[in-house]
């Protein structure tokens, strides 16, 4: 066997391959940044109706697209108040994307256990119906 084929397979991949998926993520991410700072979610309609909103409903996501837009105006105050669980989770999803593109840029993938990945799972739904339901409560500051 020559060394490429003993290679893990990551390593027979070139770094450009590898980096393939973040970069389109990085991209996708900052196209709808910058749509969602060039047409404000704030104004009525704007961006289309949600289907929970139209049901008298605040989901965890309701608020996310004025959120994005609060951000890019540094409007950190009035991100969190649109969807605060959207503004906290910010430092994870960072991380998360740090972890994913330095291990396809060393060649080295990063895999959490399947037992993390599980128990990661369970506490974010967890926090996402309790985030729900105190955002409905009548009168709750999460309201979107």
């Amino acid at each position: 066997m020559t060394a490429v084929e003993q290679a893990p397979p990551a390593a027979r991949h070139g770094r450009a391959r590898r980096l393939l998926g973040p970069a389109l993520v990085a991209g996708g991410v900052l196209a709808a940044t910058v749509a969602l700072h060039l047409r404000d979610p704030h104004s009525e309609g704007s961006w289309g109706m949600c289907p929970t909103a139209a049901l008298g409903l605040s989901c965890p996501g309701c608020g996310g697209l004025r959120a994005v837009n609060d951000l890019t105006n540094l409007r950190v105050l009035d991100a969190a108040s649109s969807n605060l669980l959207f503004v906290a989770s910010i430092p994870l999803l960072v991380l998360v994307f740090y972890r994913w593109t330095r291990g396809r840029w060393t060649g080295r993938s990063w895999d959490p256990s399947p037992q993390a990945l599980k128990y990661a799972s369970i506490a974010l739904i967890a926090l996402m119906v309790v985030f729900t339901a105190l955002r409905n409560v009548p009168g709750s500051w999460l309201a979107p």
